[in-house]
């Protein structure tokens, strides 16, 4: 396995420790956009200069640039993946307990058991 390899591993197991540990502080929302907007800057000046990519992916063991903008790709889609599961399951719970709430609230008391 090469170094790269075990970086990126490390890295997407860092963004899942991230996300169950911090997702509802406003610091991790801050640091998620501005992760999102060093990602996008990172992308168009791969855009505007691809040799440079390559040039960083052979110093990082990579052998092309469109290589490594694809492992960046990836641990992007990871988190976004991981980041929107956890946002629907944290709805799913509040509309849950405002049903519930609801449910209680309308409840009625059984006529026959005074």
């Amino acid at each position: 396995m090469n170094w790269i390899q075990g970086l990126l591993i490390t890295s997407i197991v860092a963004l899942l420790v991230y996300l169950l540990r911090s997702r509802r502080s406003a610091q991790s929302k801050a640091w998620v956009k501005v992760g999102y907007l060093v990602f996008v800057l990172a992308g168009v000046y791969a855009v505007l200069r691809p040799n440079d990519t390559t040039v960083v992916a052979h110093w990082l063991g990579v052998d092309r640039g469109t290589d490594l903008m694809l492992y960046a790709l990836i641990i992007a889609f990871s988190f976004t993946t991981l980041s929107t599961y956890l946002r629907f399951k944290d709805l799913e719970l509040r509309y849950a307990r405002l049903a519930r709430a609801v449910a209680l609230e309308g409840a009625q008391t059984p006529d026959g058991g005074r």
